[in-house]
């Protein structure tokens, strides 16, 4: 996960983040080492379950800059993101704003989701992290990647292992192993020392590969 646009002041930092960096510098030899080096920086989130989802749904499959060029073009298409504005949008702008067919079917079937209360958003603070991703991934376009940057990046949920992300396998490749090809099952032997901190230990390998924060 890389990013290229600057943290805005509107975003908030979740509660657990000293406790957790203390947790992992004092269990992990590569934690130690590289929390300092980020000083207070933390993840951030914006507090808009939709907006996040539908920046995930933008940017798959191409690269951050790309995806924040098609973004900034397509959030000016609405007085508002929000689903109902969505939902008004015509196909054709949504198409020159850069999105494909695919992800214009993928926006409209998130709105809807929203628009039509298919998903409890009041109740998800006190669900388990599994009953999110399954509610999620019900949504066209959304698989459990998307699912668990949700988790990470709007919920703020501390023990998030996203093992099908890209960057995370990388980093713990570069920090623990040298460069080696790193596994699914050595990724999770890694993170058994990061727990309950896995979503904060995931940011700093992030951070590792690039120092800019990423924000959804």
């Amino acid at each position: 996960m890389t990013a290229t646009e600057p943290i805005a002041s509107c975003l908030v930092s979740p509660d657990y983040w000293a406790d957790a960096c203390k947790h992992l510098m004092k269990k992990d030899r590569v934690m130690k080492r590289l929390i300092p080096q980020f000083g207070k920086a933390c993840l951030q989130s914006r507090g808009d379950a939709f907006v996040t989802l539908a920046r995930s749904v933008v940017g798959q499959q191409i690269s951050v800059k790309a995806a924040q060029t098609v973004w900034d073009r397509f959030a000016k298409l609405p007085g508002q993101m929000t689903p109902a504005q969505l939902l008004r949008l015509k196909i054709d702008d949504m198409r020159a704003a850069g999105l494909s067919a695919r992800k214009v079917e993928y926006l409209v079937d998130l709105a809807l989701h929203f628009d039509n209360g298919l998903v409890h958003v009041d109740a998800w603070t006190g669900m388990d992290d599994e009953a999110i991703i399954a509610e999620l991934v019900a949504i066209r376009g959304i698989g459990r990647w998307t699912a668990e940057m949700f988790l990470i990046f709007h919920l703020m949920r501390p023990n998030v292992l996203p093992l099908d992300d890209v960057g995370l396998i990388n980093g713990i490749s570069k920090c623990y192993f040298s460069g080696d090809v790193v596994s699914r099952s050595d990724a999770r032997e890694v993170s058994q020392a990061w727990a309950p901190y896995r979503t904060v230990a995931t940011w700093y390998i992030w951070r590792s590969l690039d120092p800019v924060p990423v924000e959804y």
